[in-house]
C-alpha cells in the first residue's frame, strides 16, 4: 500500500509540474532573438532634447512631484515638513506636516501624502482640510512611510522602509483596498522599499529596493492568474539606489537613480534603453519624477531643483488625473 501511495504521490507531482510548464508556455510569449542592440536612448529623447530648470526651492529636500488637474506642480519636503506648490518662478508653502515624503492624487481631488511618522494624510487643496487616512496595521503603528501609488480601481500601494537596510531587510509594502481604512500586507523582507509604480497593463507592481540597488517586480493584487512570481526586474550599478518611478503608456519604466544624477529607462521586459544624465550644474540626488504635457519632470534634492526634459513617450495616466 505504501508503494502505491508513493506512486500516486509522484503521479500527482508530475501532473502539477506538467500543468505549470504548460501554463508558463501559454503565459510567456517567445520572441525572435535580437541580434542587434535592443534599444537606444534616442527612442526616448531626441538628440536635441535639453534639460530645462523649472524652479529652485528655498531649502529642504524637495521630492514627491505631482501635477493636479489644472497643471499645477505639487511637492513635499520631509526635512522641513512642508507641502509645497509652484507659483510662477517660486516654490510656496501650503501646509506643514511632520515629515511628508511622497504624494499622489486620488480621483476625488485629495492629495494623499505618506509621512515619515508612519501615517498617510489626505489633503484637499480646495477646502484646505487634511485628515489621517492610515495610521496602523493590525492595531500596531506603522514605521516611517515613503512612496505610494493608486491602482486603476483606487486601491493604494505604499512603502514602509524605515528601519530597514541591506543588512537588515525588514521593509514592507502595503495595499489599502478601495474604500478601506485597514491596509493589507503586500510584500515584506525588502531592503529599504522606496519608490513604487504599477505596470501599464496593471499586472505588476514595481518596487525600488533602494539598499540593494535594484527594482523588484511582484504580481499586483489585480493580476490575472499566471505562473509569474516576484523577481528582480532591474539591477543597477553606481549611485546608491533607485528612488521614484514612473511608467509610460508603452510600459517602459523610468527610474530616478539617487546619487547617480540620472534617469534609467527600462522596457517592459527589463531591457535597458539607456540613461538620461542630468546637466553638469545639477546635483546627483535624483529623487522623483512625473510626466506632464510631453515632458518628464524630475526633482533633484541636493540643490532643490525641479528639471524637465522633452520626451517622445506619453506618461501612463495616473488614477488621480483620470
Amino acid at each position: 500500500m505504501k508503494k502505491r501511495g508513493y506512486a500516486i504521490g509522484i503521479f500527482v507531482v508530475l501532473l502539477l509540474l506538467t500543468a505549470t510548464f504548460v501554463g508558463v508556455k501559454a503565459y510567456y510569449k517567445t520572441k525572435p532573438v535580437t541580434v542587434e542592440e535592443r534599444h537606444n536612448i534616442s527612442e526616448i529623447i531626441t538628440s536635441k532634447a535639453k534639460w530645462e530648470k523649472v524652479v529652485r526651492g528655498d531649502g529642504g529636500f524637495i521630492e514627491g512631484i505631482n501635477f493636479d488637474r489644472e497643471g499645477n506642480i505639487w511637492l513635499v519636503s520631509p526635512t522641513t515638513g512642508e507641502l509645497l506648490t509652484v507659483k510662477g518662478d517660486n516654490v510656496q508653502l501650503v501646509k506643514n506636516y511632520p515629515m511628508p515624503v511622497g504624494a499622489k492624487y486620488h480621483k476625488d481631488g485629495r492629495l494623499f501624502i505618506t509621512d515619515g511618522t508612519g501615517v498617510i494624510h489626505a489633503y484637499n487643496h480646495k477646502t484646505r482640510e487634511s485628515e489621517i487616512v492610515v495610521s496602523s496595521y493590525k492595531g500596531k503603528p506603522l514605521n516611517g512611510l515613503n512612496d505610494l501609488v493608486f491602482d486603476e480601481v483606487g486601491g493604494l500601494y505604499f512603502t514602509e522602509p524605515m528601519g530597514s537596510s541591506a543588512t537588515h531587510p525588514i521593509g514592507r509594502v502595503f495595499y489599502l483596498p478601495p474604500e478601506s481604512t485597514e491596509p493589507e500586507l503586500f510584500a515584506e523582507n525588502i531592503a529599504y522599499p522606496n519608490g513604487v509604480a504599477i505596470s501599464a497593463d496593471g499586472q505588476r507592481v514595481y518596487i525600488s529596493e533602494f539598499d540593494k540597488n535594484r527594482i523588484l517586480s511582484i504580481p499586483s493584487k489585480e493580476a490575472k492568474e499566471s505562473p509569474e512570481t516576484p523577481f528582480v526586474f532591474g539591477q543597477f550599478e553606481g549611485g546608491i539606489g533607485p528612488d521614484g518611478l514612473a511608467v509610460d503608456t508603452e510600459g517602459n519604466l523610468y527610474i530616478a537613480h539617487f546619487q547617480a544624477g540620472q534617469i534609467v529607462v527600462l522596457d517592459a521586459s527589463g531591457f535597458k534603453y539607456g540613461i538620461i544624465r542630468l546637466p553638469e550644474d545639477a546635483g546627483t540626488f535624483t529623487t522623483n519624477l512625473a510626466f506632464y504635457d510631453g515632458y518628464l519632470y524630475i526633482t533633484e534634492s541636493s540643490k532643490n531643483d525641479v528639471w524637465r526634459i522633452q520626451v517622445k513617450k506619453k506618461g501612463l495616466p495616473l488614477y488621480g488625473l483620470q
